[in-house]
């Protein structure tokens, strides 16, 4: 503390000198100002004070305390301290005012505030590390957003002061609010518990952070990420080349059409600046006068443990990561964890830019505990090996005086933390939370809260008001459909639909403007899931574009052109007028079994043209490809006789016409293929549209019935799965029973031998009676033969190991002694038991005999018939 006392004079000789004026106390500031014309006295003042002392004015933070908290189902441990707690108080209250008298400046430090049962407890007490059971709550990430979602928050009711409570995390999680305190000290339980080497961090802030005031900060969600541009890799120049054509363009005016672009890109800079210094001026916030004064709690995470490379800050109310040197942050006052409080000793004049978090330097981190595990001090390799000079025994003495002074900080007072699976589930309070962004607003749902899946919905508006909508997504969960992402353009009217994988059409992505056949759309689909390899389909009034991948005939592409229909129908559709198909050009890939001239890359059918045109892929080292065109033309000869095939109707281009040429046979063999294959083309376009109404139906029909997926796990939703598991039980459960009754029927066996139409008479019940007890005898007698044959059979096995030792005992080796003595020991023990079972059997057999004999006295079926024996 020497060091602190001495800083302390420095900084107050330095501000003598200079006349640095430092801001109003809070009790200065919240006084009203004086007008300058009013005069008012000495007593008038004390009345106008004594008035105002009587009229309460609740706080917005005074409503967590005022709560009404049921501490009687509280534990013992939330109403009474232990004596080393007590002791853990008494030496806070000892450091705190060795800090007040060394540091009068300074705020008071927040050691041990009272808890929901007015306790003093001290604050490294109330964390509770603890490892959830789910593993969604394992990172830091994670966790942070699922505290910032399940938690309301409540803000402190002096804006400039430490809260006076800090209630257990288990109550905060109860009542599902809480101020930033409470909020960290929740987070940092859990990033304790998870491997993370956190702590809870009492400073102050900026006027947004301590509000959760987001209506400055972009929401995450908007935020594109950066696409990583590849650079493709030039081809090879190849050694025959066209070269281009000679730029014959006048090189004055190519300057004068750059100068005219500059202009118009400089007008346009200017305005774009123009309107971000307008925007800026409007975002501009008022000056906080309590600028540097607001106090804020958020949680530190030191790099170290969990693979965290670089220390930082997380923000509880936002969930939101930030680095230590963030503006947000203006100072620092203390930090804790569950072992040890530590005091910052540093300047705060630039905020937490220069702090530095090495809690090992006495100097810069004044801490409460010594005996505690503690981060050692850094310190260079020389100062290492100097540190290592040490005598042995110098260590030890050192560590001796350690354990006598050391501390150990008591358990943590507070009960597990337990998030039960609904309130997992559900995330926010009462399923629903709402946020503000700028220029945006966010709102989440639990699940199975809307009956359409709906969790999540991001509204994007213009203005910073947030009255002209510009773009709406919205997030789907549990749907039978899939459905996950739905984004709607407000300005252009496009609906984009995104699924998961289980469609059953293997939809991806859907987007159109409206759900009538025949429009603009665009339908992309898991290729894996689908046959035929498609993986995308867009779709205008007069064409449709197919693009497919990994089909075995190397198809990758499919253009398809209609016209106009000749019949004009009330409802036209593919199945009762379908368009008529005017071209098809489809496009193949490469081949490598075929050579380059027999391998077509592109195939073009016109049908009213009549013709075919055919494109094979190029050669390596070529710049050409060969090309060849069919006439499908019927004519007829002078003698009335059909033309089937004649040269001119097909027209080539060979790139090598020396090596090959294709006889008029085999040009006619390629036509007639090419026919089928313009048929089937054809039928395939028309499956198409059937395809796309089939799937614009079932999408309709998915809407109106949006229905949601349960979970056979989830037996509360899941009705289908409770009935059948109740009826299942029930089953099982009569089942059980009927067995039990059989087994439990001893006249069962006898009265099968009966007829069971015949009514039972006074001879046949006694003579049940009389079966039933021999019977049973004689199941005793057989027990007690068994036992007695064992017995018998035990003692001659033991009584013949033992003739054969006498007569081997010369001769045997000791693991033969060992072995016979391990025998002998058994045979006893089975020996002995059997005899104990054939005593206890002769004792209770007459007893269960006598009681069976009561039973069947008692029987109500042989009751009537007995009463005369009895």
């Amino acid at each position: 503390m020497e060091v602190l006392r001495e800083k302390v004079e420095e900084e107050e000789a330095a501000e003598r000198e200079e006349g640095v004026e430092y801001p109003p106390r809070l009790e200065k500031m919240t006084k009203p100002p004086r007008k300058e014309t009013a005069t008012l006295t000495q007593e008038m003042l004390r009345e106008m004070e004594q008035k105002l002392a009587e009229i309460e004015v609740p706080t917005p933070g005074e409503a967590l305390e005022k709560d009404t908290i049921d501490i009687s189902t509280l534990p013992l441990s939330y109403k009474t301290n232990t004596p080393k707690e007590e002791q853990l108080l008494q030496v806070a209250d000892n450091f705190s005012s060795q800090y007040s008298h060394l540091c009068p400046d300074r705020v008071p430090l927040l050691l041990h505030p009272l808890n929901e049962c007015q306790v003093p407890k001290f604050v490294s007490t109330t964390l509770r590390p603890t490892l959830m059971s789910y593993s969604d709550l394992y990172n830091w990430d994670s966790c942070a957003q699922f505290v910032s979602d399940f938690l309301t928050m409540v803000p402190l009711p002096d804006p400039i002061k430490p809260p006076t409570h800090l209630h257990s995390p288990t109550t905060v999680l109860k009542q599902q609010k809480g101020n930033c305190f409470d909020f960290s000290t929740l987070l940092c339980s859990m990033l304790i518990g998870s491997g993370y080497d956190a702590y809870c961090v009492s400073g102050y802030a900026s006027r947004d952070l301590c509000a959760m005031d987001l209506t400055r900060e972009l929401c995450p969600l908007t935020t594109k990420a950066k696409e990583v541009v590849l650079e493709e890799e030039k081809a090879p120049c190849k050694k025959y080349a066209i070269r281009p054509p000679r730029d014959l363009s006048s090189r004055f005016e190519q300057e004068q059409e750059m100068k005219r672009q500059e202009e118009i890109k400089a007008k346009e800079m200017k305005r774009l600046r123009e309107e971000e210094e307008r925007l800026l001026e409007v975002e501009k916030m008022a000056p906080d006068p309590l600028h540097g004064l607001r106090v804020h709690a958020w949680v530190l995470v030191l790099s170290g443990k969990r693979e965290v490379p670089e220390s930082f800050f997380i923000d509880p109310f936002t969930a939101r990561s930030y680095s230590t040197q963030d503006e947000h942050f203006l100072g620092i006052e203390s930090l804790w964890n569950h072992k040890n409080y530590w005091v910052n000793m540093q300047d705060c004049w630039n905020g937490c830019k220069n702090l530095v978090f090495d809690l090992g330097d006495a100097v810069k981190w004044e801490y409460l505990l010594l005996g505690t595990d503690k981060p050692y001090l850094s310190m260079s390799d020389e100062e290492e090996e100097g540190v290592n000079d040490y005598d042995d025994d110098d260590v030890g003495n050192l560590g001796k005086e350690d354990e006598e002074k050391g501390f150990d900080m008591p358990h943590s007072w507070v009960e597990q933390i337990e998030i039960s699976p609904e309130a997992f589930e559900s995330r926010c309070p009462n399923g629903q939370k709402i946020i503000q962004y700028k220029k945006a607003k966010l709102e989440k749902w639990a699940p199975y809260l809307h009956s359409n899946g709906l969790v999540c919905c991001l509204s994007i508006y213009r203005d910073l008001e947030c009255t002209d909508l510009l773009e709406i997504k919205q997030w789907y969960q549990n749907r039978e459909d899939r459905l996950e992402l739905r984004h709607i353009n407000q300005e252009t009217g496009l609906n984009v639909d995104y699924f998961k994988p289980g469609h059953p059409q293997a939809l991806r992505v859907h987007a159109y403007k409206s759900m009538l056949p025949e429009n603009d759309r665009v339908m992309e689909f898991y290729e894996s899931a689908r046959v035929d390899g498609l993986i995308k389909r867009e779709e205008t009034p007069t064409t449709m574009d197919e693009y497919f991948l990994g089909r075995a005939d190397f198809l990758s592409s499919r253009h398809v052109k209609f016209g106009p229909r000749v019949k004009k129908l009330a409802l036209n559709s593919p199945e009762s007028n379908p368009r008529p198909v005017v071209k098809i050009t489809e496009r193949f890939s490469r081949n490598p079994k075929k050579p380059a001239d027999e391998d077509v890359a592109e195939r073009t059918f016109l049908m009213v043209e009549e013709r075919i045109q055919l494109r094979y892929h190029c050669r390596d080292e070529h710049i050409t490809a060969s090309k060849r065109e069919f006439l499908r033309r019927t004519e007829v000869d002078s003698k009335g006789n059909k033309i089937i095939m004649t040269p001119d109707m097909c027209i080539s281009f060979e790139v090598e016409p020396m090596e090959h040429t294709k006889k008029l046979l085999y040009q006619f063999e390629t036509m007639m293929q090419l026919k089928s294959e313009e048929k089937q083309c054809r039928h395939q376009a028309w499956e198409s549209e059937l395809e796309v109404l089939e799937i614009l139906k079932l999408r309709e029909e998915e809407e109106e019935a949006h229905t949601l997926t349960i979970s056979i796990y989830d037996t509360k939703r899941n009705e289908k799965s409770k009935e059948y598991r109740e009826a299942m039980e029930r089953v099982m459960h009569e089942e059980h029973m009927r067995q039990m009754e059989t087994q439990l029927d001893y006249l069962a066996p006898f009265l099968a031998q009966l007829p069971a139409s015949e009514k039972l008479t006074r001879w046949q019940a006694v003579r049940l009676k009389d079966e039933c007890l021999s019977d049973f005898k004689q199941r005793l007698i057989d027990k007690a033969n068994l036992i007695q044959a064992r017995f018998e059979k035990e003692t001659q096995e033991l009584q013949k190991k033992q003739q054969w030792y006498q007569e081997n005992q010369l001769t045997l080796t000791s693991e033969d002694e060992d072995l016979y003595l391990s025998y002998c020991s058994q045979a006893m023990f089975r020996i002995r038991i059997l005899e104990q079972r054939l005593n206890r059997h002769k004792e209770l057999a007459p007893l269960k005999y006598l009681a069976l004999e009561e039973k069947l006295y008692k029987d109500p079926r042989l009751m009537e018939f007995l009463k005369v024996f009895a």
